[in-house]
């Protein structure tokens, strides 16, 4: 009997369990596949690393800081600044047709960026920052009111309101054409207010740590262990059966796999209410130079590219929608060190993408359908940055699909369900939600929300004090 099994060893199960753990619960992290990290991981394909996932992480905050949800994190884990080594971004950028805007780590960059191309919205930006400095993160009442309505009593300027959605949606929105203004808040301070940072060994580095300090402290990981179904009596879980037919018993069952998705293992569960199930899945094409992305002109960590003045966010009719995009490198961070230089340049484009059609595809087909994708996309982004193509030595391309393939999310969703359970809860007392459709995104988001959830979890029942450096 464990204490908590919690399925999926993505960034908020891997911190759920170690935050457990922590305090001598028994922990069990079940995985249906052959490697973690979820939404974020690695392959290596022909010799190469890549990552998956991971453009950046965001919630940069310098070493010694003491707030923030960086901080917050590394005390509730135990973790030392060091332990993830993140460099901060050299600088990123929002760019449309006829503007673009700068931005860096902390918010005064964009400030001065929006003084100079809005200089009516000045103030108006001042005010949103107002606005902006006391949210409450837990409020499930900013997940019902639409950003666009709040941002049009405050902007005149639609242009600038097209501008400051576009990094935002594409980093953590699951709606389509609107956001919830709870989203909005914690991106906005997550992007714009903290900033970009990535270790130079990439997410390997991370999760390295984070499953070692889970096995260190007696938790158990079990890779190629999926959920066959969640086992309900009495209006509690129970326990699990896995793929392979073996059951196992839980105190409490903690499940990074989606709202929709962990319904639909609850075997009380005779019809799953799908009406908040997202559908926003992309491609990325990435692209190995054989020189820095620098020595061809490319030298901003992240941009963030729409052509048109309209930003649209919502799911394509066609295979691809190569309008609005990503264009990312891991290079062109402020690496320390003589040895902490790339052994090639990487270039990551991403743009949005239709499940279904990626989907119905045969073998061949799909196979064609990657390749010309990769040339659209790129054809798509060099508009904004300078060609790179003749510098390319290899490529690779993840779909849809393959998003599905190995996060089990219905549609290949990157950002889960349209509504948020913010605590985690679910119809059974000992069931809860963690990741991604709880609200949180990104690497220090989805971390943090598992460790919400693993201390709502320990408040259940006598525990020590669960804040600042417990």
């Amino acid at each position: 009997m464990y204490d908590t099994v919690i399925i999926g060893a993505g960034m908020s199960g891997l911190a759920a369990g170690i935050r457990l753990a922590h305090y001598d619960r028994r922990v069990c992290i079940l995985e249906r596949h052959t490697t973690i990290g979820g939404l974020n991981s690695f392959y290596r394909l022909a010799g190469r690393d890549y990552d998956v996932g991971l453009h950046a992480v965001t919630n940069y905050t310098a070493k010694g800081a003491r707030k923030g949800p960086l901080a917050r994190l590394l005390r509730q884990l135990r973790f030392r600044w060091d332990d993830f080594a993140l460099s901060p971004q050299i600088g990123s950028e929002i760019a449309f047709p006829e503007v673009r805007m700068q931005f860096g780590n902390g918010i005064e960059v964009l400030e001065s960026e929006i003084a100079r191309a809005f200089p009516s919205e000045k103030d108006a930006f001042a005010t949103l920052l107002e606005r902006l400095v006391d949210y409450d993160e837990l409020n499930q009442e900013l997940y019902e009111l639409s950003t666009r309505d709040v941002l049009n009593e405050i902007f005149c300027d639609k242009l600038l309101i097209e501008m400051l959605l576009c990094p935002l949606m594409w980093y953590g929105n699951p709606r389509e054409r609107d956001m919830d203004f709870g989203q909005f808040c914690i991106m906005f301070r997550s992007i714009f207010c903290e900033g970009f940072c990535r270790p130079f060994a990439g997410v390997r580095l991370i999760l390295k740590n984070l499953v070692r300090r889970f096995r260190s402290l007696g938790g158990e990981l079990k890779l190629r262990s999926g959920v066959d179904h969640i086992h309900v009596e009495e209006g509690k879980a129970v326990g699990l059966v896995l793929d392979d037919g073996q059951e196992i018993e839980a105190r409490q069952i903690i499940s990074s796999a989606g709202l929709i998705e962990t319904m639909r293992l609850c075997d009380d569960v005779s019809e799953v209410d799908t009406r908040h199930a997202g559908r926003l899945s992309f491609l990325e094409a990435m692209s190995v130079l054989d020189v820095e992305p620098k020595e061809v002109g490319f030298d901003k960590t992240v941009i963030f590219y729409n052509d048109s003045e309209n930003f649209c966010w919502e799911r394509p009719d066609s295979l691809l929608d190569v309008r609005t995009g990503v264009i990312c490198s891991p290079n062109n961070y402020a690496y320390s060190g003589e040895k902490q230089t790339l052994p090639e340049g990487m270039i990551r484009i991403t743009a949005q993408a239709n499940f279904e059609h990626w989907n119905n595809l045969d073998e061949e087909a799909y196979a064609a359908a990657k390749l010309k994708g990769y040339g659209e996309v790129v054809a798509s982004a060099v508009r904004f940055i300078p060609d790179f193509r003749s510098r390319v030595i290899a490529t690779d391309v993840f779909t849809p699909t393959t998003i599905r393939r190995f996060t089990g999310h219905d549609q290949g969703t990157v950002y889960g369900a349209t509504h948020k359970t913010l605590d985690g809860s679910t119809h059974l007392s000992n069931l809860h939600l963690c990741g991604t459709d709880q609200g949180f995104v990104g690497i220090i988001g989805a971390m943090m929300g598992g460790v919400s959830i693993a201390n709502r979890c320990l408040r259940g029942r006598e525990s020590p004090a669960l804040e600042g450096g417990a």
